[in-house]
């Protein structure tokens, strides 16, 4: 039989409330979109890829395809895809504005978007054209709730 630990807070019965535990996998300084996209402001450009949540749902990525610097993007529309051993799925832009920067290390290694998808593994950097629309996306509260529903 195992030993125990009485003063161990499961062992007393208390457990954490919900609203005091955020899952590593939400960082709380993002806003994402119902589509697992996140976003993450810097000055008038944004940085943009995909949650832990969705590489985590994908499984290992082996192919991400990027657009263009320069390239406008819609709020929402598809910029790109990445594909994994299990699916082939869209990218959707979390804000609008003209492609600045995209992460080229992903052509070759883009397995990284599943070890670190909120540092190395970014996508995109965009130039901002309508801060406003930030205000549609979730915070990570929203987004902690989304993916709990499943």
């Amino acid at each position: 039989m195992p030993p125990t630990v009485p003063d161990a807070p499961a062992a007393r019965g208390v457990l954490p409330r919900q609203e005091e535990v955020r899952p590593a996998m939400v960082p709380s300084d993002l806003r994402y979109t119902k589509d697992h996209e996140w976003v993450r402001v810097e000055g008038d450009e944004a940085v943009i890829g995909i949650t832990a949540y969705a590489a985590d749902q994908l499984g290992d990525i082996v192919f991400v395809e990027l657009p263009d610097v320069g390239k406008a993007l819609d709020q929402f529309a598809a910029f790109g895809v990445v594909e994994s051993v299990k699916a082939v799925s869209d990218l959707y832009a979390p804000v609008g504005g003209e492609v600045v920067g995209t992460n080229d290390d992903l052509a070759g290694t883009p397995e990284v978007v599943n070890g670190d998808p909120y540092g190395g593994g970014w996508m995109l950097r965009v130039r901002l054209a309508d801060a406003s629309q930030l205000d549609e996306l979730l915070d990570a509260a929203a987004y902690d709730d989304l993916i709990a529903a499943g």
